[in-house]
């Protein structure tokens, strides 16, 4: 199924099998994509010389710390991507983990791990703000 033949369903044919597939299919996509980076970063990680000049050993640890900062934020990133997996597993993607509804299909096409319909997305957001300010 392609995101044309996706988006022209019905709205009663939300996650139905065909939309649960084609969630699944890009979700392994993803992660299959993102497991080669995060597996190229570590290697690069590895093969790095170390120097005994200091401009150079200060240069490659600012370039490491780089390196690890990008792993992280992959890293996490993978597991999202395992959790919205699971969610399919367990037939609870595409439904709003606050508010129970849809949330739709082309926010999922634009954020496969989203677990919030924009609304509540807002809200939180709001609220993350709120907290910051007091």
């Amino acid at each position: 199924m392609t995101e044309a033949e996706l988006l022209a369903q019905p709205i009663e044919a939300y996650m139905n099998e065909q939309q649960q597939e084609f969630f699944r299919n890009l979700l392994q996509l993803q992660r299959a994509e993102l497991q080669t980076r995060i597996d190229d970063e570590f290697a690069a990680l590895r093969e790095q010389e170390p120097s005994s000049d200091p401009a150079d050993i200060g240069s490659a640890e600012e370039q490491r710390q780089w390196q690890l900062r990008v792993l992280e934020r992959e890293k996490k990133l993978l597991d999202k991507i395992d959790e919205a997996l699971e969610r399919l597993a367990r037939r609870e993607y595409g439904w709003c983990r606050e508010t129970g509804e849809p949330i739709g299909l082309r926010r999922l096409l634009l954020r496969p791990t989203a677990t919030l319909c924009i609304e509540a997305k807002e809200r939180q957001e709001l609220r993350e703000r709120h907290q910051r300010d007091v």
